[in-house]
């Protein structure tokens, strides 16, 4: 790819097991791990896209969600362009914890990167029965908490990450130009 237009770091957080690293490993790779590999701290890889003639070279941070890793995330956050909060939408206790959690990894990454846009995924949509997914609710939310903007994605089936990610794009770069 010719140099780049636009460089930008997107960090990805939300709690463990929300499948924050199969969403990347299915936009950079269209892959699917069905094994629960644990991220240690944070995981970052490049990639890049044109969008609109133009070319970007993305910065994907994975950052873990367990909370033995807090310490390390403002080291993590720093630089960052963009955000994604990533929840499940399955109907379980998990779930809801992951949904209950938004507002606090908001805080957390706007504490130390100021007012980014940040998006929202509500992942594993294959997981979850269309009447779990109460999009009132999240509406609502988003709304309220100013996000930018949610998408429905399985990192599973590929559905709404691609869309999702050049969302996230064409923001980046209308903020950017």
């Amino acid at each position: 790819m010719p140099e780049a237009d636009f460089i930008f770091k997107i960090s990805i957080i939300g709690n463990g097991e929300v499948g924050k690293t199969s969403l990347i490993q299915q936009y950079t790779h269209a892959t699917f791990q069905n094994a629960y590999i644990k991220t240690i701290g944070a995981q970052f890889s490049t990639y890049n896209e044109k969008v609109d003639g133009l070319n970007c070279k993305l910065t994907l941070w994975d950052i873990a969600g367990q909370d033995d890793h807090f310490f390390l995330r403002p080291a993590f956050y720093k630089g960052s362009s963009i955000g994604i909060i990533v929840f499940s939408l399955e109907n379980s206790d998990h779930g809801k914890e992951s949904i209950n959690s938004i507002k606090a990894w908001k805080n957390d990454i706007q504490k130390y990167c100021g007012k980014i846009p940040i998006f929202l995924f509500g992942n594993k949509a294959d997981l979850a029965d269309k009447s779990d997914v109460d999009e009132d609710s999240i509406q609502k939310l988003i709304k309220k908490q100013k996000f930018i903007d949610w998408f429905k994605t399985s990192a599973k089936t590929g559905e709404g990450v691609i869309e999702g990610f050049h969302a996230i794009l064409k923001t980046l770069i209308e903020k950017n130009k």
